[in-house]
């Protein structure tokens, strides 16, 4: 018999016997039992024999000897438990309930009568405090008094006494069941080697409280990215023989009495199904909503296994918490995910791999997810054979699009991404201005040899960000420059407005920031701060917590820009105001001049593509406005949308129509020497 069958069947016998036991009672107090009731009666002795012969025979206990266990049950709460079962399992047991009480309708159990017939009885067993209330393993009906209230089984434990597993119903929607992925799963099962060091010191801080009799720890797991976080914890948990279950802290209710009551209710589950529960910070994290005191009172009611998932670390409770970083993996860890998820060679792995390690920053879940999206761009003959799909000369464009778009979704919310067509013929500077820039571009695709292969960026991470600051006045092609190098790269570019960034609110302007860079650290993209000046200043003297605390916000920016894998970029309209310490921790400063006459006739002649219908256009009259790239351009636009409405090709008429708009909005006149000889 399997301990199934078996745990079925000491389950039937256990509620015989209360039956037998009842119907003894009865008999001494001179009642006669109906033919179907003295049938279903067997005499207590035998019953008690049949049970000790089959508990004897399982390796493991039935579950009603386990639930006693757990929950410290003496005998009479025991049979108080299965005098409730009785009532849910036989037609009989009711039948023998509204006997004993003398009305067909109270055929129920009740605490008076458990007390009356029931061995060993006592009035604690039902008080709040204990097991069978405090565990809520009874519920108590609505009844004229205690005594004679309905009794009735909790459906869970009903559940667990029949041998059947299942979330308690409680729980249904609040938390789900996470799991040590399987080898078919989109995810792979097998951690990487940094992880599973985690793994094995979270395991070793269990296992040490367990032999000093100490309640477990509570375990965070801090940093990297929530997926593998989860498979960290339920690694974790599947070596220490433990259920993982999910939850996160939104779906904490608010009031101490909830709190209490989930709490008890979680443990129960937990000791039930030998689970743990793993509370995700991630969306309050995000919305910078605070539950530290909700979380705090849920870890003081609760003495089950718990996690905590959370990007930042978090302090809560008077609970020992133990804190584990859970980084991203390495680089040569991705290298390794990459060679397994493409199937790549030794020698392959240099060439194809090594760029894609070098600007994104990705876990297994992100590379498998990569993979999958350019097996959907290929065709089915290069799916269908793993070495063609190598050789492609596609793969590598492919995939560096798909890891693109892969780590966009965090950034979109927080940034306006700017797509960029624009290369260096593009851009008119002078020679010097280019030559930085171009430097900036061989710092990004180095990064990996420098830092990593030559050892440059073994001791400290502390100033190996590629950090920049343009600065010039507007429309001297600023954020042109950001998206020639955002096109060099294959980069994405976005742009984030400082000023909007910045609150009144102490702490909150890091809050902003740290969300920004956490969200653009996987794809390391172009981060292109706009309007430094909002935060840059120069520093006077501290009069006020005001002043202390924006230099705080801006020794924060630089620090997280130092660190950032990827480049930031400043751009101000006013250098002279930002202080020159600030200045000596920014990498590359690039000062965009006003063009000249050269510059400027370059830029016209590059403002109109070739199917743009012009004539008699003179480039070097239409320099001698003496305005800026941006301005030039809003003027070229203008005036091709009032050749279009006119139906002709674009002249100089609707140029000069053009600027004197433009030169309007500017609050500027708009000289006889400038348009001499236009029209």
């Amino acid at each position: 018999m399997n301990w199934t069958d078996a745990n079925q069947k000491y389950l039937s016998l256990a509620i015989a016997r209360i039956k037998s036991i009842l119907a003894e009672r009865l008999a001494e107090q001179g009642q006669t039992l109906d033919d179907e009731l003295m049938t279903s009666v067997q005499p207590v002795a035998e019953i008690e024999r049949s049970l000790q012969t089959l508990e004897a025979q399982l390796s493991t206990p039935p579950a009603l000897i386990q639930l006693s266990t757990l929950f410290g049950l003496s005998e009479f709460e025991r049979e108080v438990l299965l005098l409730c079962t009785g009532t849910e399992l036989d037609s009989a047991f009711t039948l023998l309930l509204a006997l004993i009480q003398g009305d067909p309708q109270r055929n129920y159990p009740t605490l008076g009568l458990a007390l009356s017939y029931l061995a060993n009885p006592y009035w604690s067993a039902l008080t709040p405090d204990a097991p069978l209330r405090y565990w809520q393993l009874i519920e108590i009906g609505a009844g004229r008094s205690l005594t004679a209230s309905p009794l009735r089984i909790d459906e869970r434990v009903l559940a667990f006494l029949f041998g059947a597993q299942h979330l308690d119903e409680a729980f249904v929607g609040l938390v789900k069941p996470l799991r040590v992925h399987d080898p078919n799963s989109s995810t792979p099962a097998s951690l990487v080697t940094s992880h599973q060091a985690v793994v094995q010191a979270a395991i070793n801080t269990w296992m040490y409280a367990q032999t000093q009799n100490q309640p477990f720890p509570v375990l965070q797991l801090c940093g990297g990215e929530a997926s593998d976080r989860r498979a960290v914890a339920a690694t974790i948990c599947d070596q220490a023989g433990l259920k993982l279950h999910g939850m996160a802290i939104a779906a904490l209710p608010e009031g101490a009495v909830a709190i209490n009551r989930l709490a008890r209710r979680w443990q129960r589950e937990a000791m039930l199904s030998q689970s743990a529960l793993l509370l995700e910070w991630e969306e309050y994290a995000a919305s910078g909503q605070n539950r530290e005191f909700v979380v705090s009172q849920f870890l003081e009611e609760i003495h089950a296994p718990l996690l905590i998932s959370s990007r930042e670390r978090q302090t809560v409770g008077d609970r020992d918490l133990v804190t584990f970083e859970v980084a991203l993996p390495t680089v040569q860890e991705q290298v390794q995910l990459w060679g397994s998820t493409l199937k790549l060679s030794p020698d392959q792995l240099n060439s194809q791999v090594q760029r894609l390690v070098g600007q994104f920053n990705l876990n297994a879940q992100m590379i498998r997810s990569t993979y999958l999206s350019v097996l959907g761009q290929m065709n089915p003959e290069a799916i269908a054979s793993p070495n063609s799909l190598i050789e492609a000369d596609q793969l590598e464009p492919l995939l560096w699009h798909a890891c693109r778009v892969q780590t966009r979704s965090r950034l979109e919310n927080l940034a306006q991404r700017i797509e960029s067509r624009s290369t260096w013929d593009d851009l008119i500077l002078p020679d010097a201005q280019k030559d930085i820039l171009k430097d900036i571009t061989a710092h990004l695709r180095q990064r990996i040899r420098v830092y990593q292969d030559w050892g440059l960026g073994a001791k400290s991470k502390r100033g190996l960000g590629i950090t920049a600051l343009f600065s010039g006045a507007s429309g001297t092609g600023k954020t042109l420059a950001a998206e020639v190098l955002a096109e060099e790269l294959r980069l994405d570019l976005y742009k984030i407005d400082l000023s909007a960034i910045i609150s009144k609110y102490i702490g909150e302007t890091e809050k902003n920031l740290s969300r920004v860079f956490d969200a653009a650290e996987a794809g390391g993209a172009i981060l292109l701060f706009d309007e430094a000046d909002a935060l840059f200043g120069k520093r006077n003297e501290v009069k006020d917590s005001h002043d202390r605390y924006a230099n705080i916000e801006v020794s924060y920016l630089l620090q997280r820009m130092e660190t950032y894998r990827g480049l930031a970029i400043l751009t101000t309209n006013l250098p002279d105001a930002i202080d020159r310490a600030f200045l000596r921790r920014i990498r590359f400063i690039v000062q965009f001049p006003f063009p000249d006459l050269s510059h400027r006739v370059a830029i016209w002649q590059r403002m109109f593509p070739p199917q743009t219908p012009t004539e008699d256009l003179s480039f070097k009259k239409l320099a001698r406005l003496n305005v800026a790239g941006g301005n030039i351009r809003n003027i070229a636009l203008n005036a091709a949308f009032i050749a279009a409405n006119a139906d002709e090709p674009l002249r100089m008429k609707h140029l000069l129509a053009a600027a004197r708009s433009e030169y309007s909005k500017l609050e500027l006149p708009l000289t006889e020497a400038e348009i001499r000889g236009w029209v």
